[in-house]
């Protein structure tokens, strides 16, 4: 049965058709707010379900205890407590990997395959190739996504170091686990799938390399679902400490899980951030073109009412308008957040080391974007609305009052002499509707705002790889020994050839706590003054660090909650695990990460431990770097070589081709916006000025005469809006920064000129081909139906 429509229905389907350009453009801003809101919801949903589903058929432990040396039989007496389900000891070392054509030794770990059969803690999936024969002590499983870097197979053999002893192994399989979804080398926060690797070995083979027989180094647990974290982990610590526990923690503390947690909380963040930005455009952009149309209709209106219509059946036909094209941009901005979300999942995949990761849609992003999206436009269709409600049918027919052009206080007339008639066209309109100018300018502004932000969101990730890597950075190379070294390695690290300087550092495991609240970290530290590894605030000045206390980034502070002058108190995670209290003699604004620093001589002084060193910084003869490589893989000593142009190439490919590209799909959404602002009000312009326009051709002016009277008018406004746009875009920029930054590292607040400048050519090139785009409907206009039809 077909259902015949109404006559203001059928009236509101002519509308739409008729309008279809605003229609498109207005539907396109909701459309890019909601698709931002269901892609980021979806992906969110997407990559909390994977991971949870991971770990539970891989059982990945909810508690991690690192220990020196334990006896095998104390895992009997960790299942036994209260709350735990599960308990295992493993092996776990430190490794060296020596690759053909390599002058270094990539790094790697090492960690041990239970004996039983079945389900174990921390099951690896095995990709290709087998498990390998715990009869055969050369056999290993090489982590999958190291191996597709370095192009290993099944069957290649590795020379790998470990415990000072170099084996050579053989490759019987390639796995990934949950463990190691995001990948990095200890103490550093990039991941670069080439230059860690991650292998396992039988527990009797890896147990004779580590001189861990019949001991374990690493127990991991899993937990009932009601049990109490804190509990456990005091009890783990507890059995643990007298054989050289390091401190228990949690699942949440994990590093891999501690990432993948933190990409979670980014995208939930932007989900609740940008949307309802490009919502509220849309929302002031709808309100624009219903308060003309009502204002244009007029008479149409009046004419409706006197046939007996009511003014709630009217004022509906106009929501039904809003409404209509909120909808429209709605189901648009579904699908397209479908589209781009399964996209993204393929670059998530690629940067997280899930077995797959499949793009789930959650239903309540859509059904909140409709709503939001309704309601948004809503919102501002009601402030129109009222004035529907007010017309009366004589006074809706009767042509509205002349407007008073007394407020141009004669400017007009004073400038009538210097310019020609089309100049004096578009300066009279501009003055004598000052409202409507204000109001499109401002549209401009508000669509230039959103590009103006993600711009200098886009530099402010390019600040961040400069600071990080030339100016907190003036070293060719970073060294990391086995355990903390005496002094005297510095000297052996500086009578090398080709090493202009070396500078000590130490970084030391830490559980700082206040209260309640306590941060698994390190503390680093580092000699004053520094000049190779620089320590400074937002404002890239050296941070002071003052004897006999720490100094806290603003972001640790404040997880924290401490201020300077409050007591730390302080676990030490290494050697004898002394427990500190120190205070906070500072706290500093930073870029990258949670950072603790104190003064060297300082820590070394409170650990009771001096002149030790866990690492140093070298700036080196790049003429001399083969014979210092080589040199540096002689030295049993040092456990890893890091590289700064390499970790500046894993960083830079980590922001532009990891979850990072993330920004650029944002800016491409944020210039469409801009562009369906200003075509927005280039077309109500048209609209409104049609039969004008039309006039003047008929009146003799020229196609190029009467497209400036128009053009001009847009021009004026687009130029009039870009201090505004310029000022809303840094408010938005800080918006951004917000949603973009995470506990690894904070968008520094550098917001530039060029990021202004950037942002106006795009709004300018917008106006450009929205201004094509009109004059060629203008253009193709029939001049005798246009001047027939009635305002």
């Amino acid at each position: 049965m077909v259902i015949p429509l109404r006559t203001l229905d059928r009236k509101l389907i002519r509308d739409l058709w008729r309008m279809k350009g605003q229609v498109a453009a207005i539907g396109a801003v909701v459309a890019m707010g909601v698709m931002v809101l269901v892609m980021m919801s979806g992906l969110h949903v997407s990559i909390r379900e994977t991971r949870r589903a991971y770990y539970e058929s891989c059982r990945f432990a909810d508690v991690f205890a690192p220990v020196k040396r334990a006896p095998r039989f104390l895992i009997d007496t960790l299942a036994a407590l209260p709350g735990v389900s599960a308990a295992e000891g493993r092996v776990v070392g430190e490794a060296l990997i020596d690759l053909p054509g390599l002058e270094l030794p990539v790094r790697g770990r090492a960690l041990s395959l239970p004996d039983m059969d079945g389900a174990y803690l921390n099951g690896v999936r095995l990709v290709t190739g087998r498990l390998p024969d715990p009869g055969n002590a050369d056999e290993i499983l090489l982590l999958r996504s190291f191996a597709s870097a370095r192009g290993l197979r099944p069957g290649d053999r590795l020379a790998v170091t470990m415990n000072g002893s170099r084996r050579s192994l053989r490759i019987v399989g390639l796995a990934q686990s949950p463990e190691f979804i995001y990948i990095t080398a200890p103490g550093e926060v990039v991941a670069n799938d080439a230059l860690y690797g991650i292998l396992w070995m039988g527990r009797r083979a890896i147990a004779a390399a580590y001189g861990m027989e019949g001991a374990f180094n690493e127990a991991i647990l899993t937990l009932d679902r009601s049990t109490r974290l804190a509990a456990v982990l005091d009890a783990v610590d507890r059995l643990l400490d007298p054989y050289g526990g390091t401190g228990s923690y949690g699942r949440e503390n994990q590093h891999s899980n501690r990432f993948v947690g933190d990409e979670l909380d980014q995208l939930r963040s932007m989900s609740i951030t940008i949307p309802p930005l490009f919502l509220i455009v849309a929302a002031f952009l709808l309100t624009l073109v219903v308060s003309r149309m009502v204002h244009s209709e007029r008479e149409q209106i009046g004419l409706i009412k006197a046939f007996g219509y009511s003014d709630l059946a009217v004022g509906l036909h106009y929501f039904k308008m809003v409404v209509a094209i909120a909808v429209l941009g709605a189901a648009a901005g579904c699908v397209l957040g479908v589209l781009a979300g399964r996209a993204l999942a393929g670059v998530y995949l690629l940067h997280f080391k899930f077995p797959s990761l499949t793009f789930r849609p959650d239903p309540r992003p859509f059904l909140m974007g409709f709503l939001v999206s309704i309601g948004s436009a809503a919102a501002g269709g009601c402030f129109v609305l009222r004035r529907v409600f007010a017309l009366t049918p004589a006074s809706a027919m009767r042509p509205p009052a002349p407007p008073d052009y007394s407020r141009t206080g004669g400017l007009t007339r004073r400038l009538d002499a210097r310019l020609d008639q089309p100049c004096r066209m578009v300066l009279r309109r501009l003055l004598r509707r000052p409202g409507r100018m204000i109001g499109a300018a401002a549209g401009i502004a508000f669509g230039m705002a959103l590009s103006v932000g993600m711009i200098a969101i886009l530099g402010s990730f390019d600040t961040t790889v400069s600071l990080t890597f030339d100016i907190f950075d003036h070293s060719n190379l970073a060294v990391v020994f086995n355990d903390a070294a005496s002094d005297r390695t510095l000297y052996e690290l500086r009578s090398l050839p080709g090493v202009i300087e070396a500078e000590p550092v130490r970084s030391i495991p830490v559980i700082l706590r206040h209260g309640l609240r306590d941060h698994h970290g390190t503390i680093d530290g580092l000699i004053s003054p520094q000049r190779l590894n620089l320590a400074l605030d937002a404002e890239l000045r050296p941070i002071p660090l003052r004897p006999g206390g720490v100094v806290l980034g603003q972001t640790l502070a404040s997880k924290l909650g401490v201020r300077e002058g409050d007591i730390l108190d302080v676990e030490v995670r290494t050697g004898r695990r002394p427990r500190l209290s120190l205070p906070v003699v500072g706290v500093a604004g930073t870029v990258m990460g949670a950072p603790a620093f104190m003064d060297l001589d300082s820590l070394n002084r409170a650990l009771r431990e001096p002149n030790r060193v866990s690492g140093a910084y070298l700036r080196i003869d790049e003429a001399s770097a083969s014979s210092i490589y080589r040199a540096l893989k002689r030295m049993p000593s040092i456990a890893g070589v890091r590289v700064k142009n390499d970790a500046r190439a894993a960083f830079r490919q980590q922001m532009d081709s990891g979850p990072g590209s993330m920004r650029y799909l944002i800016l491409a959404i944020a210039g469409v916006v801009a562009f369906g602002v200003v075509y927005n009000a280039a077309s109500i312009a048209y609209a409104e000025r049609a039969r004008d326009l039309a006039s003047l051709r008929v009146m003799g002016f020229t196609r190029g005469e009467t497209a400036f009277v128009l053009l001009g008018e847009l021009a004026v406004v687009t130029l009039a809006a870009l201090a505004g746009g310029t000022l809303l875009g840094y408010g938005a920029f800080f918006l951004f920064v917000e949603a973009f930054s995470m506990e690894l590292y904070q968008i520094p607040t550098h917001f530039t000129s060029a990021s202004a400048g950037t942002g106006a050519v795009v709004v300018l090139g917008s106006a450009v081909v929205s201004g094509w785009l009109v004059k060629r409907i203008m253009d193709r206009a029939d001049l005798v139906s246009v001047i027939k039809t009635r305002e």
